[in-house]
């Protein structure tokens, strides 16, 4: 009995821990409006945040372009919303360098009603009346993604820190919150050539 209790103890001080860690990451998405050194101000919707990034800050470049670009092996992100026979319409896909896979799997995306992200790497392509039909696996399974001539594909390249300055649009997936309340970001994405990042 005494066994019991100490594993649902820590199981739930486990399930406490994971929460407020991810409490801790949060998402930024804007314009630049100011740099200070190692701190932008970004103006989001919300209101105007401010964001450390760290020494060696990761920077990408976020260009159009084309489902073309989109080969099986390459490792993707989609934002996309569910249909009636479980698969997946795409809204958005980012098409990420080679070596890099962040953060894959599936889970809920709040840029549509509804929305999905799946982050994984395209296994086949097929035609179909409505597009192309993607299958994107991921370690837990896998995605059928419906690309339409309406879905929105960019692709991530190597950027540097001089492309953060006032006036460009970014978007950081994971700022950390840290114990004062600053934010601090390894990873930012910079949009190019009229290209909003999300």
């Amino acid at each position: 009995m005494m066994q019991t209790l100490k594993l649902a103890l820590a199981s739930v001080i486990l399930a406490v821990s994971i929460a407020a860690a991810q409490s801790q990451i949060q998402r930024v998405v804007g314009t630049i409006q100011g740099v200070d050194g190692r701190t932008l101000a970004v103006k989001t919707k919300e209101g105007e945040v401010k964001v450390n990034v760290t020494d060696n800050v990761a920077v990408f470049g976020v260009t159009k372009a084309t489902l073309a670009d989109i080969k099986p092996g390459a490792f993707i992100g989609v934002g996309a919303m569910p249909q009636p026979d479980g698969s997946q319409k795409a809204v958005r896909i980012n098409i990420f360098p080679p070596g890099q896979s962040p953060n894959p799997g599936f889970r809920s995306w709040a840029g549509a009603p509804q929305g999905t992200m799946t982050n994984g790497t395209v296994d086949t392509s097929v035609a179909g009346v409505e597009g192309r039909m993607l299958s994107v696996k991921y370690k837990d399974g896998d995605t059928k993604i419906i690309v339409t001539p309406q879905t929105q594909i960019v692709a991530s390249v190597p950027g540097d820190r001089g492309e953060l300055k006032p006036g460009v649009a970014i978007v950081i997936v994971r700022a950390v919150k840290k114990p004062d309340g600053t934010l601090e970001a390894a990873r930012v994405s910079v949009g190019r050539g009229g290209v909003v990042p999300q």
